[in-house]
């Protein structure tokens, strides 16, 4: 135990001052890089819902390109039959296929048709347009996409009519709510 100052030597005092500095820069550094994560967590929940809005416009717009060319390309691989009653029922099985190629096409033409109107504000309360943190799921209220994947995280785009948003519909942060027999809590709104 120390008497005095004079018992402490230039070198433990010197090794005491880089210490304490050291432990003063590290608490600096990590309430810093707390600020910095707080608000990089903050900036990503405010660009999230639009990111996510634009990726699910992405997937409807690149899954109607991929069903138009394949229904261009059973178009035309259909006329290359023979028109004779040997192919009348592979050219019968191409019509019917690129028939139910046009529904799909058209059901998907409805969901960009439908994002349009989907809302890309921010509310307290669950409508159009909001993102839903739940303890079991994220779901985004726009249209009936169903399970994604963005940036690593699962999200479910539903529709507003459908049950799980229904239930959901007029609800905000710490509310819950049953469905299914499946209990969730709402974590967040956005």
């Amino acid at each position: 135990m120390l008497k005095n100052n004079k018992d402490i030597s230039l070198v433990e005092m010197q090794g005491f001052f880089w210490t304490t500095h050291f432990i003063i820069r590290a608490q600096v550094i990590l309430k810093n890089y707390y600020l910095y994560v707080k608000i990089r967590f903050m900036e990503k929940i405010v660009f999230e819902k639009s990111d996510i809005r634009n990726y699910v416009k992405t997937v409807i717009s690149e899954k109607i390109e991929k069903l138009k060319n394949f229904i261009e390309f059973t178009l035309e691989a259909s006329r290359d039959i023979k028109k004779t009653p040997k192919y009348d029922s592979m050219r019968e099985e191409m019509q019917e296929e690129i028939y139910q190629m046009q529904r799909q096409l058209g059901a998907l033409n409805d969901l960009k048709r439908n994002m349009s109107k989907v809302l890309n504000t921010s509310t307290e309360k669950i409508q159009l347009g909001s993102l839903v943190i739940t303890n079991k799921a994220r779901f985004y209220i726009s249209v009936s996409l169903g399970e994604f994947f963005y940036e690593g995280d699962r999200f479910y785009a539903i529709s507003p009519e459908s049950p799980m948003a229904n239930k959901m519909m007029g609800m905000k942060s710490g509310d819950a709510f049953t469905l299914n027999n499946i209990h969730q809590k709402i974590v967040e709104v956005i």
